[in-house]
């Protein structure tokens, strides 16, 4: 168990309503370094360079920027960055994002730019980091402090500080009006009332199935849309802390191939945030005949009394909800390996860990090293 000096994920999540509030009331000082260097520097489209929950977060906000600032955002991994992905041209804005700042792929990317004759952006939660050190630019992005390994407050405050600099950046260029970008930044500030509520109302539901979740052997989380962001941070957690076999597929594909393995030991979850909810409804239905461990997680009001159906009343944009729906997927992820004592990995993994590091040697004394990942449990 942990200590009472000791935070867990569930501070983290519990943390992150304030955080989405103070952040989006602080919008213009948060994103005024890469505002700026997007509308000085002529960019048209968006490249952004990360990995695992940093990349999670990314697509959780892509849609959202790509509908309020009228650009194309690409994703791209670190390793495939600076091997084989790096032909951007002088129209896109490559931003380098590492929570840490001391991920070594992170900064593999940035000497890429670098050599390019490319300035450097760098997005990061510590402004003392390697990262940001060896970038020409570099912004934090309103995580605060978070020391527990398997991040949750730098994947929603990461998602919100792309949506917010995507409506400050649309108003600088005259996109938006002053009066539709604090619209929108107040649909952004109502998105931590719906996470506050969805984390108490998750943690009943948890309470109500909590023989099918605690009993995951295979897992499959399908969205779409900026929930695609949800998904996938939602099967890395399910992963990397429960120990349980996971994919992250859109709703659609995960009907064409991946669910021909199903038997009904497996656990699937559907997204909807809004769009394409009537075959999102019938594939949970199809999904049904195979597994009764399915659930759905909606803000359709005409699907909330059905079995395994977690009814989010929200009537937000759809490119605003993975603000509302992650602490499902987080919680889950903490209570259930809490309850199973599965926080310590098997002890190769650590030596293989130890192996092939991602980290630089500057991160054992990093404001965000304080705890590994087996001291939570």
């Amino acid at each position: 168990m942990p200590n009472k000096e000791t935070k867990t994920m569930m501070d983290y999540i519990a943390s992150c309503p304030e955080f989405i509030r103070s952040n989006t009331a602080d919008s213009k000082n948060l994103t005024r370094p890469l505002v700026e260097e997007y509308v000085n520097g002529g960019y048209k489209n968006i490249w952004i360079v990360a990995c695992g929950s940093s990349s999670n977060a990314s697509l959780c906000a892509r849609q959202f920027i790509r509908r309020h600032l009228k650009c194309e955002v690409k994703l791209v991994a670190p390793f495939t960055f600076v091997n084989s992905e790096h032909d951007f041209d002088d129209t896109d804005m490559v931003i380098v994002v590492s929570q840490s700042g001391y991920s070594l792929n992170a900064l593999d990317a940035a000497d890429v730019i670098r050599k390019k004759g490319r300035r450097c952006i760098g997005l990061t939660g510590d402004l003392e980091s390697d990262l940001a050190k060896a970038c020409d630019i570099a912004a934090n992005y309103g995580v605060g402090r978070e020391t527990v390994a398997y991040v949750t407050r730098g994947v929603t405050t990461l998602a919100l500080f792309f949506m917010l600099f995507a409506v400050d950046a649309a108003e600088a260029l005259g996109i938006k009006t002053a009066g539709e970008a604090a619209s929108v930044k107040q649909q952004l500030s109502a998105a931590a009332d719906i996470n506050e509520n969805v984390q108490n109302s998750w943690q009943a539901f948890m309470r109500q199935h909590y023989r099918k979740l605690s009993g995951m052997t295979n897992a499959y989380v399908c969205g779409v849309g900026a929930n695609m962001g949800t998904a996938c941070e939602g099967a890395l957690k399910f992963g990397e802390t429960i120990s349980v076999p996971t994919a992250a597929y859109e709703i659609e594909e995960y009907i064409h191939g991946p669910n021909i393995q199903m038997t009904p030991g497996y656990s699937v979850f559907l997204i909807d945030g809004g769009e394409g909810t009537e075959r999102i409804h019938r594939i949970f239905e199809g999904t049904r005949i195979v597994t009764e461990n399915v659930f759905l997680i909606t803000n359709c009001a005409d699907y909330k009394e059905e079995a395994n159906t977690f009814y989010v009343p929200c009537d937000l944009p759809e490119e605003i909800t993975p603000l509302c729906y992650l602490p499902a997927f987080q919680i889950t992820a903490y209570q259930i390996t809490e309850d199973l004592s599965r926080w310590n990995k098997h002890p190769l993994q650590r030596k293989m860990e130890k192996f092939v590091s991602s980290k630089s040697k500057n991160y054992e004394n990093s404001p965000f090293s304080e705890d590994t990942p087996g001291r939570n449990g």
